[in-house]
């Protein structure tokens, strides 16, 4: 499976793709907002095989992709959409780029792309995502995509020995049919 914007490609996760995941996974500003404190080759090889072997289930609910630039081929970072059953009429997104790829307008593209395979492909009812409230690059991305906040959950994710609010955000499908009539018309 291939989607392409204007200036990336998300396609499909291969084992080789773990050494360039473990070098943005591996810089401090990746780390941030996630609970580990280091990856390791271990780490990232065992998340590329779990992320092959959802692409391998039957039948599939998990779109996990390998993000790379269109002009090289080069990965730049993952992205996906995951439904809980095919009968469930929702899914929710995610995405993580390397730090050197922040501020360039590529994870708004990626998100885009994601709501567009999700409500025309797998014909979701609504699309969800969450984010550490302090993540403002994350809580942009989502509300340029059309997102809504529906929830402020406070101090509920713990991790690197502090309490961390996180943000729920959604779209439903004629929102995002409106929104993209509009920007279309």
């Amino acid at each position: 499976m291939i989607l392409t914007t204007k200036r990336l490609e998300l396609r499909e996760v291969e084992e080789d793709d773990w050494l360039a995941m473990l070098t943005y996974q591996s810089n401090p500003l990746y780390l941030r907002y996630y609970e580990w404190t280091q990856r390791t080759e271990q780490d990232v090889r065992a998340l590329v095989r779990m992320l092959i072997e959802w692409r391998e289930e039957v039948p599939r609910t998990k779109f996990q992709l390998a993000i790379a630039l269109a002009s090289n081929g080069r990965l730049i970072g993952n992205a996906g959409i995951r439904m809980k059953t095919l009968d469930a009429r929702e899914g929710d997104i995610g995405y993580e780029l390397d730090p050197h790829y922040w501020g360039c307008g590529y994870a708004t593209e990626v998100a885009e792309a994601l709501l567009t395979f999700g409500f025309q492909e797998l014909k979701l009812h609504r699309i969800w995502a969450w984010c550490i409230a302090e993540n403002t690059g994350s809580v942009h991305v989502l509300e340029k995509i059309g997102m809504r906040q529906e929830g402020h959950l406070r101090e509920n994710r713990w991790m690197k020995d502090r309490w961390w609010d996180t943000l729920l955000y959604g779209i439903l499908e004629h929102e995002w049919q409106a929104r993209s009539s509009s920007r279309y018309s």
